[in-house]
């Protein structure tokens, strides 16, 4: 009896060859979906990259020279320890995301919710209401400042407090126009260019300044009377963690994130250091708070007002529509609920509040130093250096963690509390006294 052939077939070898294929595609298919569980968007590691940038290097840049002046040359080991910090934090606050296997939270809001029930909704929730308010008011107080300097010698002089006021006006068109400002989120990035070209100019006209000046420039190693009050305002320049998980939400490869926020606050550092170290250098114990002002009069310091203004002016519309959307989602002020114009009537009266208490806020407190170190050590210090390492511990653990990775969340903790503690105290005190005088 003959044996059965068992061969393959051509048609056999096509039917394996096009099965195989099909297994591929849905391998393919199921690693996209694994990628996207959550839906996730389209966005690469340049887009989130270029989100950090714009979100973190802004006018906290402004402000480090002060802050080296109020602690002396141990700013720059605070600078390096702020930075490592705000990478571990921003790296940790994101795999609190996904502490439930299956599950994404949305905001820093429900994390900490998840990690402490409402007592944790309530604090991030605080925290991040005055990031989102605080932040828009320290702008609006740049930008009018700047608008009194630089026309100061012109025939019609215009008051600060007018000029907040009209501030406040141009910037609540858009708001009304449009529904979430998308265009202007787009357009942030030009923030990143001006920063840069700010720093540039401080860090060539500070040494050129005092090296044409006779007067000598007082430095300190250490001012420990002052150690507060500069980390709040180094925490300033590091806030963005309650925007970290909308961008890593865009990302459309998740575990990119960590790099990203890696490169994105190297970059911020290194601009940082390129501000700082030359500003305090060259001006000492007499740096002012934002930099230029420290700057001779000229085309450098006007130059760095200008662009500065621009890029306060593109960011404060992205606070106030953050603020006004969170607003409205609570308020359920919706076009399925009240219709089209309803839901935009609803809008205007939301975001029109909202501006004016921006307005009255920027007309009474006009002290920008002493208000972003308020801001820092208040908001920032909580956002960046509390919350995540605490949420994080709580939600995933303590005793599955190595022994330096716990000391290391001790000295983010320790040093966080002296910032928001001590530096809230300080520059209350230091509030108080631009007040009275």
């Amino acid at each position: 009896m003959a044996e059965p052939n068992y061969a393959p077939s051509v048609g056999s070898e096509k039917f394996k060859v096009e099965q195989t294929t099909i297994d591929n595609y849905v391998e393919e298919d199921r690693a996209s979906s694994i990628v996207n569980e959550f839906g996730h968007g389209e966005g690469n590691f340049m887009t989130a990259y270029f989100n950090v940038v714009c979100v973190v290097a802004g006018t906290g840049t402004l402000g480090l020279p002060k802050a080296f002046a109020e602690g002396g040359w141990l700013g720059i080991l605070i600078l390096c320890l702020a930075y490592a910090m705000a990478v571990y934090s921003g790296i940790v606050l994101i795999r609190c995301l996904y502490y439930k296997p299956g599950h994404r939270l949305h905001d820093y809001k429900q994390i900490g919710t998840a990690a402490f029930g409402w007592p944790g909704y309530i604090v991030a929730s605080a925290l991040h209401i005055l990031n989102l308010f605080g932040c828009p008011t320290l702008y609006l107080v740049l930008a009018s400042g700047n608008m009194v300097e630089l026309l100061k010698n012109t025939s019609n002089v215009i008051s600060y407090k007018i000029w907040v006021v009209i501030w406040g006006v141009f910037l609540l068109i858009p708001s009304l126009v449009l529904k979430t400002l998308k265009e202007v989120t787009a357009i942030a990035a030009l923030g990143a260019v001006c920063t840069m070209m700010a720093v540039f100019v401080v860090l060539i006209q500070g040494p050129m300044t005092r090296n044409a000046s006779p007067l000598p420039v007082e430095h300190s190693g250490v001012i420990w009377e002052g150690f507060p009050v500069a980390l709040s305002t180094i925490a300033f320049s590091f806030g963005g963690n309650n925007t970290y998980p909308h961008v890593e939400h865009a990302l459309k490869k998740p575990h990119q994130w960590k790099y990203a926020v890696i490169a994105g606050l190297s970059t911020c550092t290194a601009l940082y250091f390129l501000t700082a170290v030359p500003g305090y250098w060259s001006f000492g114990s007499a740096t002012q708070s934002p930099i230029y002002n420290s700057l001779p009069d000229g085309v450098g310091r006007t130059l760095s007002m200008i662009v500065m203004t621009i890029h306060v002016i593109f960011a404060i519309p992205i606070y106030t529509t953050s603020f006004s959307l969170e607003f409205e989602k609570f308020s359920n002020c919706t076009e399925e609920r009240y219709g089209r114009f309803g839901a935009w009537v609803g809008r205007a009266v939301i975001r029109t509040i909202t501006m004016g208490i921006l307005v009255v806020l920027a007309c009474f407190i006009p002290y920008f130093d002493d208000f972003m170190g308020l801001i820092g050590s208040l908001a920032n210090c909580g956002l960046v250096f509390l919350l995540p390492i605490l949420c994080y511990l709580k939600l995933t653990g303590v005793r599955n963690k190595p022994w330096y990775e716990l000391a290391f969340c001790a000295l983010t903790l320790f040093l966080g509390i002296i910032g928001c503690v001590f530096g809230t105290i300080d520059s209350i005190k230091a509030l108080i006294r631009d007040f009275t005088s």
